[in-house]
């Protein structure tokens, strides 16, 4: 089943739980959804309130809950800590991977990167064989990183009849790109603590302060899939503002048709197909983790 996604943002929302229920209570009515039916909680609402309840009982469920701040860009998420009934015995499996394997795995995830990019931006010739060039270039680790050459190129041929520059502080429609990408960060998240593997421990971010390194290693063969929802919208023109129209089509992103090794459906449960998948190669029983097609 596809899990949903709760967006509280509209409306002052009283959060509770009843009978493993969500209740949200409005000044227009009361509504109720099963915890087991959701997969993430975005709130973006300074005037929510919450009982303690809410997020114990979305976390059992291996529910994502995300909070946003001021700026209406997500500030944080909460993931449960126990979801899967070997975490334990997958957690070691996870630390225990040799730095060879960790590599190999890196090498494959910023070819995927680097070929969904080149398909992005197609319809220019020329940057598209230069990012295929790139593309056969990439090692194991990426020590020469192909990656930040690759980015580079991709995002001068991006948008065009717009001044853009690629900055997370930047002009819109960075901020589009940042709100994405925090919601595909935050189903990654979900997706692999649902396999019960550590999101802390990654395979080449290694940041001591990042309790998501994991999870930025793995985002990263799913960021076209915002970048192209991101290029619909500025096609579409009126993008400058994160207006409550754009922040649910970015939404939609998750619920894209993906393919990834004999599966086809929706991204939310492709990403659960990658993080099994990871596990078979960190025992060893699989070579090659399975990634989107884009």
């Amino acid at each position: 089943m596809i899990k949903k996604i709760i967006e509280i943002s509209r409306q002052r929302t009283a959060l509770s739980i009843r009978y493993g229920q969500l209740i949200l209570k409005r000044e227009d009515g009361e509504n109720s959804i099963p915890c087991e039916d959701i997969g993430i909680l975005l709130v973006d609402n300074q005037a929510t309130v919450y009982t303690h309840s809410v997020f114990t009982e979305l976390l059992k469920n291996g529910a994502a809950v995300v909070l946003c701040g001021n700026d209406h860009l997500p500030s944080g998420c909460l993931l449960p800590i126990e979801n899967n009934t070997i975490q334990t015995q997958r957690c070691l499996q996870q630390i225990k991977v040799k730095e060879p394997v960790r590599k190999k795995l890196w090498q494959q995830i910023i070819r995927a990167k680097i070929r969904h990019q080149a398909k992005i931006v197609r319809d220019n010739t020329t940057i598209h064989k230069a990012l295929m060039e790139l593309f056969s270039q990439v090692r194991s680790g990426d020590p020469s990183n192909i990656e930040a050459r690759a980015s580079k190129i991709f995002w001068g041929a991006y948008v065009q009849g717009i001044d853009f520059k690629r900055n997370a502080e930047g002009q819109p429609p960075n901020n589009l790109l940042n709100y994405g990408y925090m919601i595909m960060r935050a189903a990654v998240a979900r997706a692999i603590c649902s396999a019960g593997l550590l999101p802390s421990v990654g395979l080449h971010h290694k940041n001591k302060y990042n309790a998501f390194c994991l999870a930025d290693d793995l985002v990263e063969p799913f960021r076209g899939y915002v970048e192209i929802k991101v290029k619909e919208i500025v096609a579409g023109g009126e993008w400058e503002e994160l207006t409550q129209g754009i922040k649910a089509k970015l939404l939609e992103t998750l619920y894209e048709e993906v393919e990834i090794s004999d599966y086809k459906g929706p991204l939310m449960v492709g990403l659960h197909r990658m993080a099994a998948s990871l596990v078979r190669c960190f025992c060893g029983e699989q070579k090659e983790i399975d990634l989107p097609k884009l």
